[in-house]
Formats: C-alpha cells, sequence, structure tokens
C-alpha cells in the first residue's frame, strides 16, 4: 500500500510540474521572409474611400504593407498585375533605406481575405487572412514573403 501511494505521490509532481505557458499572438501579422521568421509588433487595418483595404504591419525597422481593392471576406488579390492590389515591404535601419514592391508588370503574389467564422468580423472590428508575394527595388533586387498570414489585425479607419 506504501508503495502505491509513493507511486501515485511522485506521479502527480511530475504532472503538476510539466506547466506549459503557452501564448497566443491575437492578433498578428507574420511570414517568412527569404526563408526566416518575420514577424511585425504593430498591425493596423485601414478601409479608405472606395473600400481600399490597406494592411500596414511593421517590427520596428521593417514595414510590410498589403493593399486590396476591396476587402470582401472569401475574395483573391492579385499581385504584380495592377497598382491597386499591391504589396510594399521597406526597410529603415542605420542610415540603410530600402523599399521594394509589387505593381503593373512588377512582382508577383496574392493576398486573400478569410472568410471563415471568427477570423474576419467588420462589425466586431478585426480582419484575417493570408498572403505571399515576390516584390523588386529599383536595382531590380527582389524580396520574398512566403506563408505570410494576418490574423484579427484591428481595423482602426473606415472611411465615410
Amino acid at each position: 500500500m506504501m508503495k502505491k501511494l509513493l507511486s501515485l505521490i511522485v506521479l502527480l509532481t511530475i504532472f503538476s510540474s510539466c506547466e506549459e505557458d503557452i501564448k497566443f499572438n491575437t492578433p498578428a501579422v507574420q511570414g517568412i521572409k527569404d526563408n526566416e521568421l518575420w514577424k511585425a509588433i504593430e498591425y493596423s487595418a485601414t478601409i479608405s474611400t472606395g473600400n481600399v483595404l490597406t494592411i500596414e504591419a511593421n517590427n520596428g525597422f521593417e514595414t510590410v504593407v498589403l493593399r486590396t481593392s476591396n476587402y470582401t471576406p472569401g475574395s483573391s488579390y492579385e499581385l504584380g498585375v495592377n497598382d491597386i492590389n499591391k504589396a510594399t515591404y521597406s526597410l529603415e535601419a542605420d542610415g540603410v533605406s530600402l523599399q521594394y514592391q509589387t505593381g503593373t508588370g512588377v512582382g508577383n503574389g496574392l493576398i486573400e481575405i478569410s472568410d471563415k467564422p471568427g477570423e474576419t468580423n467588420f462589425e466586431q472590428g478585426y480582419i484575417s487572412g493570408t498572403f505571399r508575394f515576390n516584390a523588386f527595388n529599383s536595382l531590380n533586387n527582389t524580396v520574398n514573403f512566403q506563408r505570410g498570414f494576418f490574423y484579427k489585425v484591428p481595423i482602426v479607419e473606415v472611411a465615410p
């Protein structure tokens, strides 16, 4: 009996010390930039005149801006075909200033607005989706973002 009680106490001690601190990133904007994790610390979405959606995210030195001609849940917006649906990436650090972008005939990619319940809710003021893009700078260098997502990014402004 004593052996069973001791075994039970040891098991309880082991299980109670196996606590995990789980942190959820809600909201979040992140992706794989040139094969390395890129994660924003600040983000917001705005809807301006003409229903143009702009999501801006930065990590202190780098900024990603995603812009679409509309914000309809379930819609996809191809990049590199016009200047309305566009992705830009910029870096400002230690006197270095770089800017990459997609546009008409420049780069490629896709922005998708989520229509999953609980991910995009305009009444509660947030939007979610995915993105990927290849953008170019004036020297024809490329920045690549893969498996990007924005999750419950707050919509801070809506044009009348």
